[in-house]
């Protein structure tokens, strides 16, 4: 008996060295293409910042006003990655494709809601409290980038495609790419040049929204004549929104959406109430949550890709799979989220640098990035928790614990320890709100943790996205039931 398991925990050491293996290279160009993007809200603060404070500071508030609707239709589309991994380790690629065009119709819609929404939010600015001086550099900024909005839902949706099929180097490519027409264009726009007007706030604005389209405009060439996707005829045939297609994809992705604009709407509530305190205060966290953010493509990138790995394990039907897909994304981000905390200790001041020359905001960015430092290990474990909950469909319940982690424990302290809401404490500043982040993904780490534990015990696994009929084709007929 003993022999036998000492066999078996032999071959499972290498099983399980070839598991971090393939998650940490299938997450690599996802970590990288997460990071372009990030990298396009550190070239706005950078371009911002060297043209003054006054437009770093509103293009804070813009990128924050921007960034908080458009979670929910991100994060909603997140349901695209697990429901191809499953099909595709079912053996049943040839729902891909309707899938897809379904898919396509509800990233549209989401982008028009969300451009109607940016157009109508300038006004409640003022309402919110943010400083008037921050207002009508904000208002332009917001004015520019609105314009992209349908553009990047329909760029992540193809790219989600993409990435549940394994092939995550063209997310990566393309979103460095866009860099290359975003630093230009926004330095030409922000400051006035080559016959331009000055926009200041209103440059990186305008210029990313012509990333945006660049990018889409880009994928869609590149899934229509790809090799690799030619089989899966993606853009085959015209085909008209179905309901209910779409509702399965909303059924599984509307929580994740919303349990994502939840954690970071977190940020960006806090980043709102930060600039109600003036400029220095809301420049110096803009520095600081837009370094945290660069680390956080790290782990949402292998986040990604343990759901990916994770649903394709449970579309095969293989529970253990799925549990050392789980680990291998564990281990891996626990080594990453260690780097990172290092960069935040002993580098921030370095870092603030190429941001900005004020010392009152570099003074409290660097201060605050070592906040940032101590969220680190937290914030990996949840995003990891919640990536391998999304590849076995589980994102309802996930919903209700990121509700009560993220704002029942992280805004409400954050609030009382920043602004001294309840007087309890004296205000503490943009220090108070960052105490209430750490203690907010402190808890749902945990939360997470132990729902993830309990969502793979072997009698609970079930791919639900599979169910026949998940993925209905023209003309009625479901492959899964032929």
């Amino acid at each position: 008996m003993d022999a036998s398991g000492a066999e078996a925990r032999g071959a499972a050491a290498p099983r399980f060295r070839h598991d971090v293996a393939r998650t940490a290279l299938l997450a690599a160009p996802l970590v990288a293409g997460h990071l372009s993007t990030g990298l396009i809200g550190f070239v706005d603060s950078v371009i911002a910042g060297r043209h003054g404070t006054d437009t770093l500071a509103a293009v804070a508030v813009g990128t924050a006003l921007f960034w908080l609707p458009m979670m929910v239709p991100l994060g909603t589309l997140l349901s695209v990655p697990p429901a191809v991994s499953q099909l595709d380790g079912h053996g049943r690629r040839e729902e891909v494709g309707p899938l897809f065009r379904q898919a396509m119709w509800l990233a549209a819609g989401l982008g028009l809601l969300l451009f109607c929404f940016l157009t109508a939010v300038v006004h409640a600015l003022e309402p919110m409290g943010i400083a008037p001086s921050i207002v009508p550099g904000a208002t332009a900024f917001l004015h520019g980038i609105r314009w992209g909005v349908p553009a990047l839902t329909l760029y992540v949706c193809m790219r989600y495609l993409s990435d549940g099929l394994h092939f995550t180097v063209p997310g990566m490519v393309l979103g460095f790419g866009g860099l290359l027409v975003l630093v230009p264009l926004g330095y030409v726009l922000t400051w006035g040049a080559l016959g331009f007007p000055e926009l200041g706030p209103g440059g990186p604005g305008y210029a990313s929204a012509v990333m945006l389209w660049c990018q889409a405009i880009a994928f869609a060439l590149y899934l229509w004549r790809g090799r690799r996707f030619a089989g899966l005829r993606l853009f085959g045939r015209f085909e008209p929104p179905r309901w209910a297609p779409i509702r399965r994809l909303l059924a599984v992705g509307l929580p994740i959406g919303v349990t994502v604009a939840m954690e970071g709407g977190l940020f960006v509530v806090t980043a709102l109430l930060i600039g109600r305190l003036g400029e220095v205060p809301a420049a110096a966290h803009q520095i600081a949550i837009n370094v945290a953010s660069l680390c956080f493509m790290v782990p949402m990138g292998l986040a990604e890709a343990t759901t990916v790995r994770v649903g394709h394990a449970l579309g095969r039907g293989d529970g253990d799979g799925v549990r050392r897909a789980a680990r291998a994304g564990l281990l891996i981000v626990l080594g990453t989220q260690a780097a990172s905390a290092l960069v935040l200790l002993l580098g921030n001041q370095w870092v603030v640098g190429f941001y900005t020359a004020d010392a009152a905001v570099a003074a409290t960015a660097a201060g605050l990035m070592l906040y940032a430092a101590a969220f680190q290990f937290p914030d990996g474990v949840q995003v990891i928790s919640a990536g391998a909950l999304r590849g076995l469909g589980d994102t309802r319940v996930p919903m209700l614990l990121a509700a009560v982690s993220y704002w029942g424990v992280g805004m409400v302290l954050g609030s009382m320890l920043g602004l001294g809401l309840g007087g309890f404490v004296e205000p503490m500043g943009p220090r108070g709100m960052w105490m209430g982040l750490i203690a907010g993904l402190s808890v749902a780490a945990v939360l997470l943790g132990l729902r993830y534990r309990r969502s793979t015990r072997p009698r609970r696994l079930d791919p639900l996205l599979l169910r026949p009929g998940s993925v209905e084709l023209p003309g009625g007929v479901s492959p899964a039931s032929g």
